[in-house]
């Protein structure tokens, strides 16, 4: 049975449940504190509640107020109240963001879709804009998923659940609030992606009545904002479960929503190394996420859309467009075309070209461009790149076996390599023009006498057989 505004909350007492305020950060504290000292409901709410309670370390930490954004703004100066489609207020504390929503209520009043500053919707019912405040009840039921429902009160320590998250906790199950599960996408379609996120990274599953919509509902990312996508992307391939969420992505059809190119090339292809490449690429960053290792957006977006450049590129070879204008030309159609689905800032655009750019003349071997290359700010990724596709099988892997040796090997053998080294010409003999009556006056000054005296025995050997 669903959960309503009206039922009475589980409430778990401090004695019961494992969260101690030793894991909060000490910031979140302070604006629970303060709000609370100010007469104000406050919750830590989100995320947070449902990583503590399964023992792990949240990422941030959300608050939860009955105080609307410029009440929060007036207890604390370091606020700043931010959002048009939901109205939040950001508490800073140095590099720590603070979130503070107020509570909203459980249904956008009938009548006022499109017609209030504080509501909208479109005609899929995608909610716009949401600033109509309610009840901590009503809050709760607006949340997504019920394990993301748990609220923890800071006026007593104990924890409030509104949906049954806490069951759905134990049982390692990935469910929305409400029973019109198509209802709730369509409002936030973004939702179809979080519910991937949470199952890769929490290991649970995703309820039937979750789960069996995806594939249809998945046309409604197209109503999402490009910008939104782009920081959803990196939520789920910068997080240590890249590969993971691939598959997810791909399996439900949303993945051809984020990247279109990509998936019809993929499509067409699922046995050979296209898909080896985008798996070996995601494994890889996962990997460097997990050891601690800095990831970048441009090098995952390069791998993300290698397959369609790499196709227009040999495409445009064959029609006689020159290498370095067929590659500039393919990455630029790519990328344009992806910006209407998932946008890349331009301080990302620009490295994932260059990455692209430099596999051609990755090729070139010869003279001096090699050393010329060593120098590019973009080397190492472009490098780490080849590497990738010669171990999905595209390129021969001599060729990144040769550009790893030529890194380590000493400029006399980085000339050899490239055929740049100096080729010594041999010594011509130099005719002395010296003649033998010169020689003879050198020699009265006695120290070329001997030498002398030959060239002029020398001379007049010659003269004799003339």
């Amino acid at each position: 049975m669903s959960a309503t505004a009206d039922s009475d909350p589980l409430i778990v007492p401090r004695a019961e449940h494992s969260i101690s305020r030793s894991n909060i950060s000490p910031n979140a504290l302070k604006v629970l504190y303060r709000l609370r000292d100010a007469g104000h409901a406050a919750y830590l709410v989100g995320g947070g509640v449902r990583d503590l309670l399964l023992g792990h370390e949240p990422k941030d930490f959300d608050v939860a107020t009955d105080a609307t954004p410029e009440q929060v703004r007036q207890v604390f100066r370091n606020c700043r109240l931010i959002g048009r489609r939901f109205r939040l207020a950001h508490v800073f504390f140095g590099p720590e963001i603070i979130e503070v929503a107020t509570f909203r209520a459980s249904a956008i009043p009938a009548g006022q879709d499109g017609t209030d500053d504080d509501v909208a919707r479109t005609e899929n019912g995608m909610i716009l804009r949401d600033n109509v405040y309610g009840s901590i009840a009503e809050d709760a039921l607006r949340r997504d998923f019920t394990v993301n429902a748990l609220y923890y009160n800071i006026a007593d320590f104990s924890v409030v659940d509104y949906a049954g998250g806490l069951d759905d906790l134990k049982a390692g199950r990935l469910k929305l609030i409400g029973d019109d599960v198509a209802a709730r996408y369509r409002e936030d379609p973004v939702r179809m992606l979080r519910a991937v996120r949470f199952a890769c990274k929490l290991g649970f599953m995703i309820d039937d009545t979750c789960e069996t919509p995806l594939a249809d509902l998945a046309p409604l990312l197209g109503e999402v904002p490009a910008a939104r996508l782009f920081e959803e992307v990196l939520k789920l391939f910068h997080a240590g479960f890249g590969l993971h969420a691939f598959e997810k992505l791909r399996r439900y059809g949303l993945f051809a929503q984020l990247f279109p190119a990509t998936d019809a090339c993929l499509a067409r292809q699922e046995h050979e190394f296209p898909v080896v490449f985008v798996s070996r690429g995601l494994d890889n960053t996962d990997r460097r996420v997990l050891e601690g290792k800095s990831v970048v957006p441009p090098f995952l977006f390069a791998v993300l859309l290698w397959e369609p450049v790499r196709l227009r590129y040999q495409a445009l070879l064959e029609d006689g467009v020159s290498w370095a204008d067929a590659i500039a030309l393919a990455a630029h159609e790519v990328a344009s075309a992806q910006q209407r689905h998932v946008a890349i800032p331009k301080r990302f655009g620009m490295p994932m070209r260059e990455i692209w750019s430099l596999q051609p003349r990755l090729e070139r071997r010869q003279g001096r461009r090699p050393m010329a290359l060593l120098g590019h700010p973009r080397f190492r990724a472009a490098y780490d790149f080849l590497l990738l596709r010669a171990e999905s099988g595209e390129v021969d892997p001599e060729l990144a076996d040769w550009w790893t040796k030529f890194q380590d090997a000493n400029p006399g053998d980085r000339a050899k390599m490239t055929g740049t080294g100096k080729k010594r010409r041999p010594r011509r003999r130099r005719r002395s023009k010296t003649t033998a009556t010169d020689s003879v006056s050198r020699g009265a000054d006695g120290d070329e006498g001997g030498h002398a005296a030959r060239l002029q025995g020398q001379a007049s050997s010659d003269d004799a057989d003339e």
